[in-house]
């Protein structure tokens, strides 16, 4: 287990990539961890093989525990000779210990964690479980692996899809719940069929056996906590992972911290929104990002902080520290829950600079490659919950800050507009809303206004160049 920060003592491990007896790659992603600030892919140490698995996927250990072993070539082969020779008795040997090993095969690392005084029937539904949690679809072999969850499973085999066909949008290539839903919404179920019936069987040791009992009542079964948000089904149970735990926890003392308070400013952005439309393919031609809509609200949220400095600050006992560089979190939706990496000294960067830090982050976040002190740090949150169509949010203060902006859905809409005559006139604009949490314990309405006042104006006159 990596010491992943100074202040991480303990991690859980979410998934192990690889299964004993697999090649690995060094610096190829061998488990997932979990800690109270990041999740992120643990790359192997070294080029071998998976020898075992000493602390299973959902165990919490402390940091520089071994959690499992990697054998170089020259062991991984002097372990596997005496396993493949045929199983004799010694000269002058126990030879019913020989025969005991040799019909008695080592248990996997599934079996491990199942207690041998369990029913039958009570192992082989636990054995499921656990498989189910972690166990990738062997479709075309090793070289072809389609990952999916033990739903998107099912959801093929009830409706004769090969899952090879299913483009996955999920993290790796995982194919979600979406996916093949709308795959069988697209094609039905006859497309994939010819291919189906083409292909090799799975192997055996991929099928999953029925319930011994299926009349007898069954425990929901429990399913990976990282699985995307939607890909579960009525009855299951779905164990905390440890970020959804800490942000529970987070979002609770926040709201028992500070007095929240918000406020709602609608802002035109047509000025913006055409910027954007003549520019976005130059920009992605010359700096290699694209360009999107996130760094115009983090320039005007600079602006707005150096005409109101107390935005950017936090409460520390009696007394209130201004911060001397702006930090700006930026949150990231992810399939597994909610993630918020940090823009250091967004004061000092360009436009430019903005757009590529905040794309990098976004990026590494979905590929769980952020370090610990990049999402530590921030003085100012920035959420848009206007990704999916929401008008605005009313979010929660991200702790130990005192304020954070939501940014709602564009939306074209008839409005009223002045000329510099002061004539009016309905013109069709590109309309959006901005909200703003903030601590009422240090901030006041007429300050928060104020500073919303400044982003609002400095958005709708926008004349600063993208390169």
């Amino acid at each position: 287990m990596p010491q992943m920060g100074e202040s991480i003592f303990e991690g859980t491990i979410t998934k192990w990539l690889k299964q004993p007896g697999e090649k690995v790659q060094r610096d190829e992603p061998l488990f997932e961890i979990s800690t109270d600030k990041v999740d992120a892919e643990i790359p192997a140490p070294a080029s071998g093989t998976l020898q075992d698995i000493k602390v299973q996927a959902g165990a919490t250990v402390q940091v520089n525990t071994v959690v499992g072993t990697i054998a170089g070539e020259g062991e991984a082969a002097a372990a596997a000779a005496p396993a493949a020779a045929p199983a004799k008795p010694a000269a002058g040997g126990d030879g019913s210990r020989a025969a005991k090993t040799e019909a008695t095969p080592p248990a996997s690392p599934m079996e491990e964690n199942i207690p041998a005084d369990l029913a039958t029937d009570e192992k082989e539904g636990l054995e499921r479980q656990q498989q189910g949690a972690v166990q990738e679809y062997p479709e075309g072999g090793e070289q072809g692996r389609v990952r999916s969850s033990p739903l998107v499973r099912k959801i093929a085999k009830e409706n004769n899809v090969d899952l090879a066909q299913v483009p996955g949008t999920g993290l790796g290539g995982r194919i979600t719940k979406e996916d093949i839903e709308g795959f069988i919404a697209r094609h039905g179920t006859a497309a994939a069929q010819p291919a189906a019936a083409a292909r090799p069987a799975a192997p055996a040791r991929a099928a999953i056996p029925a319930p011994a009992r299926p009349e007898a009542p069954s425990a929901p079964a429990v399913t990976s906590p990282l699985q995307p948000v939607g890909a579960v089904t009525p009855g299951e149970i779905v164990p905390m992972s440890v970020m959804r735990k800490k942000i529970a926890e987070h979002m609770v003392l926040s709201k028992r911290t500070s007095a929240h308070v918000h406020g709602v400013f609608e802002v035109d952005v047509t000025r913006i929104v055409k910027l954007r439309e003549r520019n976005k393919v130059k920009f992605e031609q010359a700096t290699g990002n694209k360009l999107t809509f996130t760094p115009f609200f983090a320039r005007a949220v600079v602006h707005g902080i150096r005409k109101w400095p107390i935005i950017n600050s936090s409460v520390e006992g009696d007394n209130i520290h201004y911060h001397p560089h702006i930090n700006l979190g930026i949150a990231v939706a992810l399939d597994w829950g909610l993630i918020v990496p940090v823009v250091k000294s967004a004061e000092e960067r360009s436009f430019v600079g903005l757009q590529r830090a905040i794309t990098d982050l976004g990026e590494r976040a979905r590929a769980k490659k952020l370090k610990p002190d990049e999402v530590q740090g921030g003085t100012f949150t920035i959420t848009n919950p206007g990704i999916f169509g929401a008008k605005f949010g009313m979010p929660i203060i991200n702790q130990p800050q005192v304020a954070i902006m939501g940014v709602g859905g564009i939306e074209k809409k008839p409005v009223v507009v002045t000329d510099k005559d002061g004539n009016d006139s309905i013109a069709i604009r590109s309309m959006m809303h901005l909200s703003i949490g903030y601590d009422h314990r240090v901030i006041d309405g007429a300050v928060a206004d104020q500073f919303m006042a400044e982003v609002k104006k400095f958005l709708e006159n926008w004349n600063e160049e993208l390169l």
